[in-house]
């Protein structure tokens, strides 16, 4: 088994920390140290890959962490309201070593707890940046091997062939040996753009065989994809807690909201309104990088958003949504209706008012 000659250990830990950050105002928090990320494109063809608000990425340095147990930190900030803390250390050795690698950070309470303090670190300095910021943070992590150089150069196909069984166990973190079974769940879910490159990503960790700069596009995917899974998360517990909160509402009325509608129309104005910033949200979510004449990182993105599984939680904050509106469409009629109620009582009330006063002899 031929050892690895380069490769690089990635972790990633995102975080949703807010509802927007003003990246406008993060140089100047960090000390003008962010740059703008970039995704740059693997075919030499002329290709359109951009982020609508290009993320800003600096070194942990900037607020002043120099490295975890020697892996370097850098930090990225989206404008969606997700900060990102990456670990990365170079590789060189045999694949056993890397497999153990694996088998200790991947999934690791401890490391994340560690990435978290970072995180909270770097909110200290950006709260002025942060719109709604959240005091609970929901949490995505993602491990990535990647190979750039073996002792003999081989293929994307080659290196399934014969290291297959170690890159499967090494995406499941495994130390018992899998299934043949599971292995081939994992194997065929990979892709290619040259003979020598390779990604095969899952749901939790990835693997990556390229060059530095081939694999840093594939880094940059990887990393976005799981930005938006973490968004999609935040924004269908979000509407689990509405929803929870407007059905309470609704179902324990006062006793005048039987008459005048109150607490149908505030359900509706409130439903509204989170209609109105849950839409703009995930617009702004799903719309944040643009694929246009790079056919190899869209069908990458697409291979890894299904791996992570983002479309069935794109899913389910759509039918959450469309229960939202059906909610915003019962508790107009329903105000509608009660206003109406209220219109008519008063109209009898002003009847019986004057027939009383004609039986007394004041008004003729």
């Amino acid at each position: 088994m031929a050892a690895i000659q380069s490769g690089q250990i990635v972790v990633f830990y995102l975080f949703d920390v807010a509802e927007t950050i003003d990246l406008t105002r993060v140089p100047g928090l960090v000390g003008g140290t962010a740059t703008q990320a970039r995704l740059a494109p693997k075919p030499a063809t002329p290709a359109y890959v951009q982020y609508d608000k290009p993320p800003l990425s600096f070194d942990g340095h900037a607020i002043g962490i120099s490295g975890i147990d020697g892996f370097h930190v850098r930090l990225r900030v989206y404008d969606y309201g997700v900060v990102s803390v990456a670990l990365s250390r170079e590789f060189a050795g045999e694949w056993s070593a890397l497999l153990s690698i694996g088998q200790t950070l991947i999934e690791n309470d401890e490391w994340e707890q560690r990435a978290e303090g970072i995180c909270r670190r770097l909110i200290d300095r950006l709260r002025p940046a942060l719109v709604d910021a959240r005091d609970t943070l929901l949490s995505e992590d993602y491990f990535v091997y990647v190979v750039h150089e073996l002792a003999q150069r081989q293929t994307g196909d080659q290196l399934v062939a014969e290291y297959g069984k170690v890159i499967a166990s090494m995406l499941r973190g495994e130390r018992q040996p899998l299934s043949a079974q599971e292995q081939s769940n994992i194997l065929r879910h990979r892709i290619s753009y040259l003979a020598d490159d390779l990604v095969i990503p899952t749901w939790n960790a990835a693997f990556v065989y390229d060059t530095p700069a081939g694999a840093q596009a594939a880094l940059e995917i990887l990393e976005f994809a799981n930005s938006q899974l973490l968004e999609f998360r935040a924004y269908d517990e979000l509407l689990d807690d509405q929803l929870t909160a407007i059905y309470a509402r609704l179902q324990h009325p006062k006793w005048y909201d039987e008459w005048i509608g109150s607490r149908y129309a505030r359900a509706a104005r409130q439903v509204h309104s989170l209609l109105i910033d849950v839409n703009e949200l995930t617009d702004r979510t799903e719309n944040a990088l643009k694929f246009v004449g790079d056919i190899y990182a869209a069908r990458l993105f697409a291979l890894v958003t299904n791996r992570l599984a983002l479309q069935a939680w794109k899913g389910n904050v759509q039918e959450k949504l469309k229960t939202l509106d059906d909610v915003y469409r019962f508790a107009v009629e329903q105000s509608t209706i009660s206003r109406g109620q209220f219109m008519e009582l008063t109209v009898v009330l002003i009847l019986v008012l004057e027939l009383a006063l004609v039986f007394l002899g004041l008004m003729k």
